[in-house]
């Protein structure tokens, strides 16, 4: 059979259930030669390069025409075809100018956002040491081949998922692909068929990296066919849904053709019963369906999100579909990844005990050596010598190294496995010198980490001749090997009393989300690499436990409560243990009591009716895979959640897509994952979502505001011509006096109000429910005040003035300018829905004051100046009537304010 053949008949998934000699006979190769070039080039030829494929970009083609996918950009288009089918030309080019505006702020947006994103993009390429005709070579990543040798050392990533054939203290960082926190020891023996992805220790993959030891692996999967690969493939296929406002603009944009249609018809129908002539009352029925469109909605949308959008970047986030702002302002539920999105992923000693029951806390966090350690709350003296035991040992049974900040980067950086960095931080806080310990205590010998007796060793020897031995591992396993404590200067048995306190003060730290270790030591002793842990047994003296952790980020306890306040509820979606997971929840206040965690073997057998029954108590998804991930996300939005969902890891990337905002994050993010979200936080900080939480829910008020102004306007117009039409009245505007009202009066206002700064309460306000229309009950009781109050001002000033015998081109003209000084005032009640509009803080939005101020400008240049006055029907008004004007329009205003009043005093009662 050949090789190709035999690849393709053994499953991907079965790699793990085969021993370390089968998968390279399996393969066609010798783990001592590696492939020959006619191999690799056969099989590149047959598998392709080792690479994901890359998303096509989209072309400025597809990305102007997303722009006009709104209901509300059609009727535009329609009401722009009509008015030049009747020769308006002039009023469809108006119309047009509108729509054009619109593509291109969005299309600027949204193209300024992919190129943020490349610039995110990692340079550097990755390579690999393969064994290639039985010579090691560096080659790119991208050239592997199934087959290929890999060898592993410290610091390398890995560049395909592989089988181990050899390793030697090998531990993989695999947090991006599992989300396990801390490195996985590895070996290479067979496992079980259902072994899940984490557990497969006889595997590394792609987008790992090595923490410690060596090995030697066979390439069994590049490309689409690794485990990222098939990530990217289910990120590919998960559907990304519409957002809130799109559903809410697509429903508003239905009921408008629908009322848009039938006032053309009843308008049309109205005036002919009454006479007129048909063009001139089809263009007013047509000017009036152009009214019913507010036509400024779709660009106040579009400036509100990429007014969002700036705002967020400015704050550490980048927006990568404008639309996502808004709905991040609507989300009900974050899902949230663990390591290194609520914690630092930099694991951290936060407490010690020593034999006789002592118990030191250890200040600080992460790898910057800054803290001190205290026991029952006094400062610990760096001189107790049962400490400074535990603390050497820990530095010399290591093979990690913490470097200092230089030159070129200011932090403190860890090479090696974060369990063995966290302990140098420990000793440096403690005043012991790593390096200046090393050089005076040398490693002599080493018995690396062995998984099934679940510790390391380490002999030294110092220049006078003395000689000792250090021992870390596992508690149970240690207790068992120490026959002896350290108490002080010296030793002391180790009795079954003491053995027992020891057991249950390990119990009690990993009760507490800690990773604990033992930590012993034999003097006098020369290591012997052959014998085994064995020859330490009832000599090793017992110098203390360790325990340490992976610590929330600082900033994420107040921001989980700040996300709790405003309705919004956290959870942990995570690749690590269910009691880790679980412990630190409660640590940020996201499990709350009566919370529990369900880890993914008990969602794999747990029905859909039941996942989405129990979602109320379950605060912590834990060893989750990536499709359990996107079950997850969707169980949430079936129960009519609006789903964030933030991680950094390939594993993420499924949920990310799927979810109603995806959250990348960008410093430690992997490129799959930044390429699925919608929004990457630059700063990989938590605190930065709930920021954009809150410029979310401003967009979305803003345009709650401009919805308010342009509805109760509309209607306003459809209801002073409906008025004349049916009590007899000549037309109190005409056809290009509306269209003016429509484009002019309201767009010089209506973008401007997008502008308005925050209230101060939108982390106090619940959550916009899905079920919550465009025009909400409250939108449409104030629509109910204010648009009869603008028709009484300007329609009983219409028939007013017609009363006092003035000619009808005069009456015509201050009718057109109460309407627009109407919208003026209005445009003042929509920026607070309980402040007052006379207060001084109105002026704090300098854009709506100059909107106001350039209409008044061209309300005043329409009117006054002459070669307007023919195209619009206008003639100039006498300033002394511009009072009685200004008097009549104010009524929307005081109506409104006497609401606000008695809204205010309800709220403080």
């Amino acid at each position: 059979m050949a090789t190709e053949e035999r690849i393709a008949d053994q499953a991907p998934a079965t790699w793990h259930t085969l021993t370390a000699a089968e998968a390279p006979e399996l393969l066609g190769v010798s783990p001592a030669r590696g492939l020959g070039a006619e191999d690799v080039a056969r099989r590149q030829a047959e598998h392709g390069p080792n690479a994901l494929p890359e998303a096509r970009r989209r072309s400025l083609f597809r990305l102007v025409l997303r722009q006009f996918q709104s209901p509300l950009i059609y009727i535009l288009f329609i009401a722009a075809l009509l008015a030049m089918f009747l020769g308006k030309q002039g009023d469809a080019v108006v119309i047009l100018i509108v729509v054009a505006v619109n593509a291109l702020i969005g299309s600027v947006q949204e193209g300024r956002a992919e190129r943020s994103m490349a610039a995110l993009h990692r340079l550097s390429t990755l390579r690999a040491r393969v064994l290639r005709d039985a010579t090691e070579a560096l080659v790119e990543a991208r050239d592997l081949v199934p087959g290929d040798v890999l060898l592993l050392a410290a610091g390398d990533a890995v560049g395909a998922d592989a089988r181990l054939i050899e390793a030697a203290a090998l531990e993989i960082g695999e947090a991006a692909l599992t989300g396990e926190s801390l490195p996985v020891a590895k070996q290479t023996g067979a496992l079980p068929e259902d072994t899940l992805l984490a557990d497969r220790v006889n595997m590394v993959y792609s987008g790992t990296h090595v923490t410690a030891g060596r090995a030697r692996a066979v390439v069994v999967a590049t490309g689409p066919a690794t485990e990222v690969g098939k990530i990217a493939r289910l990120t590919a296929s998960a559907e990304e849904p519409k957002t809130p406002m799109e559903l809410r603009i697509a429903q508003f944009g239905r009921y408008l053709i629908a009322a848009a249609l039938g006032m053309f018809v009843l308008v049309l129908g109205l005036g002919l019963a009454r006479g007129l002539s048909f063009i001139d009352i089809f263009m007013v029925a047509i000017s009036q369906m152009v009214s019913m469109v507010p036509e400024g909605l779709p660009v106040a949308m579009t400036v509100a999100l990429a007014v969002g959008m700036q705002r967020m970047a400015g704050r550490g986030a980048i927006v990568r579909r404008l639309a996502a702002v808004e709905t991040l302002g609507s989300t009900s539920v974050i899902c949230s990844d663990k390591t290194g999105t609520l914690t630092r992923n930099e694991m951290t000693v936060t407490g010690l005990w020593l034999p006789g029951g002592r118990t030191i806390e250890v200040e600080g966090v992460g790898y910057h050596p800054e803290g001190i350690l205290r026991e029952d709350g006094h400062v610990i003296r760096v001189d107790d010598p049962v400490l400074t035991a535990l603390l050497e040992a820990v530095v010399l049974c290591n093979d990690a190294r913490l470097v200092p900040p230089d030159n070129e980067d200011s932090r403190w950086r860890s090479l090696g496995d974060p369990t063995e960095v966290a302990l140098l931080t420990l000793a440096l806080k403690g005043a012991v010198d790593p390096e200046a310990l090393n050089r005076d205590w040398p490693r002599r010998g080493e018995l690396p980490f062995d998984s099934a007796a679940k510790m390391m060793a380490t002999g030294h020897g110092h220049a006078q001749g003395h000689r000792r031995v250090l021992i870390k591992g596992a508690p149970e396993a240690m207790l068992e090997l120490c026959g002896r404590a350290r108490y002080g200067a010296d030793a002391a048995p180790l009795d079954d009393q003491a053995r027992a306190l020891a057991s249950a003060a390990a119990e009690a730290m990993a009760g507490r989300a800690l990773r604990v270790l033992a930590v012993a030591e034999v003097i006098d002793m020369e290591l012997d690499d052959g014998a085994g842990f064995e020859q330490f047994r009832d000599r090793a003296v017992l110098l203390g436990l360790v325990g340490q952790m992976d610590p929330p980020r600082e900033e994420v306890k107040s921001a989980v409560a700040e996300c709790q306040a405003a309705g919004i509820r956290p959870v942990m979606v995570t690749g690590d243990h269910k009691a880790t997971g679980l412990a630190i929840a409660r640590m940020l206040g996201i499990a709350r009591a009566g919370d529990h965690a369900v880890d993914g073997r008990e969602l794999e057998r747990m029905p859909e009716s039941e996942l989405r029954d129990g979602l109320d108590r379950i605060a912590v998804f834990a060893r989750v895979h990536p499709a359990q991930k996107l079950r997850i996300v969707e169980a949430f939005q079936a129960r009519g959640n609006v789903v964030a969902m933030t991680g950094d890891g390939v594993n993420d990337a499924p949920a990310l897509a799927r979810a109603d905002v995806g959250v990348a994050m960008g410093i430690t993010g992997t490129e799959v994952a930044k390429g699925a979200a919608k929004i990457i936080v630059t700063d990989d900080n938590f605190a930065t979502i709930i920021k954009a939480v809150e410029e979310g829910r401003l967009v979305y008020r803003n345009l709650k505001k401009v919805v308010l102004y342009l509805f109760a306007t509309s209607m306003a117009e459809i209801a002073v011509l409906m008025c004349a039409l049916l009590l007899g009245y000549p037309l109190p505007l005409a056809a290009v006096q509306i269209l003016w009202i429509n484009i002019v009066t309201e767009g010089t206002v209506t973008v401007n109000l997008i502008m308005e700064p925050p209230e101060g309460d939108e982390m106090r306000r619940r959550p916009i429910s899905l079920a919550e229309p465009l025009l909400s009950r409250q939108l449409l009781r104030r629509v109910a005040l204010m648009t009869p109050a603008m028709v009484l001002s300007t329609f009983g000033f219409f028939v007013w003035r017609l009363s006092t015998g003035v000619p009808f081109e005069l009456v015509q003209t201050e009718t057109f300018t109460v309407l627009a000084v109407c919208q003026w005032f209005n445009v003042l009640n929509c920026e607070s829905e309980t402040r007052s509009a006379l207060r001084l803080g109105v002026l704090r939005n300098k854009w709506l004051m100059g909107g106001l101020t350039l209409g008044i400008l061209l309300q005043f240049a329409v009117v006054y100046a002459a070669p307007l006055n023919a195209s619009f029907h206008t003639v100039p008004i006498p300033p002394a009537d511009l009072l009685i004007i200004v008097a009549f329009a104010s009524l929307v205003l005081w109506l409104e304010e006497v609401r606000k009043l008695l809204a205010r005093r309800r709220a403080d009662a």
